[in-house]
């Protein structure tokens, strides 16, 4: 049985032996799985040319999306479309996401908005 899931971005296949999540087919896409060290955090960023799916693999991320913060369990997924403001943190442990990025992706698509390193 497939199930779309909310997002409209991750397909459910439910089997008999368990199920598989599909996070993209056949379409471009680049996957980085992206650690962020105890207690810090990535720049505050939009992009132009992208959306981004961010998975939560370990306790203790939060995500800011939009000015809204919050704090995933772990296999929950946000959509970040493009244009949308976003910043990934870690309340504390060393935290990872898998992150999907859909359509053209460039690290100089980046943004940033605010940055605790000093980066433009």
């Amino acid at each position: 049985m497939l199930e779309v899931d909310r997002l409209g971005a991750v397909v459910r296949d439910e089997r008999p032996w368990g199920a598989f999540d599909r996070y993209t087919l056949n379409e471009p896409t680049t996957v980085k799985i992206i650690t962020v060290a105890p207690g810090q955090r990535l720049s505050l960023q939009r992009h132009e040319h992208r959306d981004e799916l961010w998975v939560a693999l370990d306790p203790g991320l939060v995500f800011e999306i939009d000015g809204v913060r919050t704090e995933p369990a772990v296999g929950d997924r946000v959509l970040i479309r493009a244009g949308q403001t976003h910043r990934l943190s870690s309340s504390g442990p060393v935290a990872r996401i898998m992150e999907i990025a859909f359509g053209y992706f460039d690290e100089d698509d980046i943004e940033r908005l605010e940055d605790s390193y000093g980066r433009s």
